[in-house]
């Protein structure tokens, strides 16, 4: 009879503990973005020809005091989205994808036509311009930051 009392003491006493493995979590409220990291300009060019890639442009500014680099990029919409550079390679001016972008407090850098942009492969055929989507760059680190860009047709104004 005695064993039964311990059997069951221990019985509640393991639930009780298991419980408390399994409750829920406090929610710590994490800070939306890249601290110090902020975003304008950003706008997505669709491409002349249906189906080719659209280039996404935009300024970051960086006012922390920890350096970081932008990694990737990921375009709602678009099937993968890639960093890219212009730069010359045997004596032309050719585009390829980035290496992760440095910046430092105080760094402004300049998304832009005939420079440093985001490509945007497949995307959705649905989006048109006038558009929001939105684009996401992941830094070192791991840690994103998400900002809105305005679709825009070929032929607008970059």
């Amino acid at each position: 009879m005695m064993s039964m009392k311990y059997a069951a003491t221990a019985l509640i006493a393991g639930s009780l503990a298991l419980a408390a493995c399994t409750s829920e979590p406090e929610h710590v409220e994490e800070p939306d973005g890249v601290p110090g990291l902020s975003v304008s300009n950003a706008r997505m060019m669709l491409a002349p020809v249906s189906g080719n890639p659209a280039a996404v442009y935009f300024d970051v500014d960086y006012q922390a005091d920890r350096g970081l680099s932008i990694s990737r990029a990921h375009v709602e919409g678009a099937e993968s989205a890639t960093l890219h550079a212009y730069g010359e390679w045997e004596g032309k001016m050719q585009m390829a994808e980035a290496m992760p972008i440095a910046m430092t407090k105080g760094d402004t850098i300049k998304f832009e036509p005939g420079g440093l942009h985001v490509m945007a492969f497949e995307v959705a055929p649905e989006i048109e311009p006038g558009d929001t989507v939105e684009v996401t760059i992941t830094v070192s680190g791991g840690d994103k930051h998400s900002f809105d860009a305005e679709v825009r047709a070929a032929g607008d104004e970059r």
